[in-house]
């Protein structure tokens, strides 16, 4: 693991490959750029791979923030400012997906140089949503979640993202590898990022309003880039019916979000896609590299 000190506080990051391209690798909630490792090797032949471990997540820092939304986010800005990174491919899940679509659509807005020159996205949020189209067997869980007193039961004390979401990966966990995310979060204090997460899903019953609001805000900025930029390639890769990517939504994608592409990478295939089929998304990848070049 490399770190590069930014804000108050510090990222770790694997880094590996060269090239005229980069390629940032973002994960989601609860993993860590450990999740990546099976994708790594296979696409940095083809160009400078880069993988994050967000704020308060893996091995890196643990500042005392909030870890809200405009929190991961200002982070990661800094971290690419500090490496350089200035036109990557962004790759995806979960809330790695959700971030990588609010970097490129803040960076277009703001006329700053750099662009995103690609985005693979699997398993993440592609705009505000209901609770009724969000993955039915997941609501209770994550109301719960959202409940205070609850969800710090849930997340903090019984460690519930790790010992029992992670768990349930389609193709299984080793536990050598579960014990790699275990392992940033010993206490119910390190664990305050995994809880922070699902309360800032911006989330509305039938013909409410969505809450957070501010992330919502920033769900529609990023939406309104996806529909408005048609010379940046955008990679939606599908997994199984029951994540993220419902039909639903990938009917929403195919009519809103311009210069898009879908491509399945296995009905078998979970929410925490690069664990379940990372040969199959470091294909995507590679197509995606050729194309541009």
């Amino acid at each position: 693991m490399n770190t590069v000190d930014l804000l108050d506080s510090h990222l770790s990051y694997v880094e590996a490959g060269e090239g005229d391209t980069t390629v940032v690798l973002l994960h989601g909630n609860p993993t860590s750029s450990h999740i990546w490792r099976h994708v790594i090797p296979r696409i940095s032949g083809a160009a400078r791979v880069i993988a994050p471990d967000l704020i308060g997540m893996g091995a890196s820092g643990k500042p005392d923030i909030a870890y809200e939304y405009a929190d991961h986010a200002a982070y990661l800005e800094a971290f690419l400012e500090a490496l350089g990174v200035a036109n990557p491919v962004l790759v995806g899940y979960d809330w790695g997906g959700s971030l990588a679509l609010d970097w490129a659509a803040s960076r277009h807005a703001a006329k700053r140089p750099g662009r995103a020159r690609g985005v693979v996205l699997m398993e993440t949020f592609l705009r505000p949503m209901t609770w009724s189209e969000f993955p039915a067997g997941a609501v209770e869980f994550f109301r719960t979640l959202r409940t205070p007193g609850a969800g710090e039961q849930m997340a903090l004390e019984e460690n519930w993202f790790i010992e029992n979401a992670l768990r349930a990966t389609n193709g299984g966990i080793s536990d050598e590898d579960l014990a790699v995310y275990r392992k940033p979060y010993p206490d119910p204090a390190s664990r305050k990022p995994l809880l922070a997460w699902p309360r800032q899903i911006p989330l509305a019953e039938d013909g409410g309003v969505h809450e957070p609001a501010a992330v919502a805000e920033r769900f529609r900025a990023y939406g309104d880039w996806m529909a408005r930029t048609p010379d940046v390639p955008k990679l939606l890769l599908t997994a199984g019916p029951n994540g993220l990517g419902s039909p639903a939504m990938i009917a929403w994608a195919r009519e809103h979000v311009a210069g898009l592409e879908v491509a399945s990478i296995g009905e078998e295939v979970g929410h925490h896609a690069p664990e379940d089929a990372p040969e199959a998304i470091a294909d995507a990848v590679l197509g995606l590299l050729g194309r541009l070049a």
